[in-house]
């Protein structure tokens, strides 16, 4: 376990913890590495009954890590469809783990952060938080991310907000479904311990069936989950090498603004 993410029992509740606020607990391969063995260790320990993901510091993530981001955009569609694989991975161990999660959302949360919030079975969070899926303002899409999202908030809020890229609050997500409750900041803990203590009522065998059957009946299957998530990974990687794309990161990452800005 590296130190990009806190691993801590509480009782039978394991606490993972996003440990890069310095850069708003941004994903890089280490991390994304981290958090898949952190919740694949929790899945298999008989004694953990449930799982919280929160992040540290005043973000919960803010998406990918502009160093990463350089590095990839300089890959080989080969290098970023692989990359792109070991984030899809992440995203759906958390999304079919068969133990409840809870999404702690201390704060903003961008990108494959939205992702995250919505693998979780329960997301609560604070009413400052603010979210995007802006990938398209770099020439980019959400691919890998974008089945978990879909599932959350449907499929009408996800086409707008896919290709407007832009900054929604706290209320709207609740709106929309990304999250199942907002609190303030001095709440979120309580709000927290609340859904642990419904989840410690419930029979272990039959909440790890009622999840995986609320899954099945919803469309969600692990095995077809693997096949999307090639494909999504194959569109990325052509999309990051493309011109648009190499043009978008280039100029994020310059902080410069795209050709494309202001023609409608």
């Amino acid at each position: 376990m590296t130190d990009s993410i806190l691993s801590e029992r509480r009782g039978t509740v394991a606490w993972l913890t996003l440990n890069r606020p310095q850069i708003h607990n941004a994903f890089d391969d280490a991390l994304i590495a981290a958090l898949t063995d952190a919740l694949a260790a929790a899945d298999a320990d008989p004694a953990v009954r449930a799982v919280v993901l929160s992040g540290n510091g005043s973000c919960f993530s803010a998406g990918a890590d502009l160093n990463w981001m350089r590095g990839m955009a300089g890959a080989s569609e080969q290098e970023n469809r692989e990359d792109s694989l070991r984030l899809a991975r992440l995203m759906r161990s958390l999304q079919f783990l068969s133990k409840p999660t809870i999404a702690r959302v201390n704060g903003a949360a961008y990108g494959g952060g939205v992702g995250l919030v919505a693998c979780c079975d329960i997301a609560i969070g604070v009413d400052t938080a603010k979210f995007a899926l802006s990938e398209v303002k770099l020439g980019l899409v959400p691919a890998v991310i974008s089945p978990y999202v879909i599932a959350a908030i449907g499929l009408r809020e996800a086409r707008r907000l896919f290709i407007t890229g832009e900054v929604f609050d706290a209320a709207t997500s609740a709106r929309i479904g990304l999250l199942h409750a907002v609190v303030s900041a001095s709440e979120l803990d309580e709000a927290i311990e609340r859904q642990l203590y419904l989840l410690a009522k419930a029979g272990p065998l039959a909440q790890r069936e009622a999840k995986q059957l609320a899954l099945r009946i919803g469309g969600a299957d692990p095995v077809q989950a693997e096949r999307i998530d090639s494909a999504n990974a194959e569109l990325i990687a052509r999309l990051r090498v493309s011109p648009e794309g190499q043009h978008g990161l280039g100029a994020f990452l310059d902080k410069r603004a795209p050709a494309w800005v202001g023609q409608p």
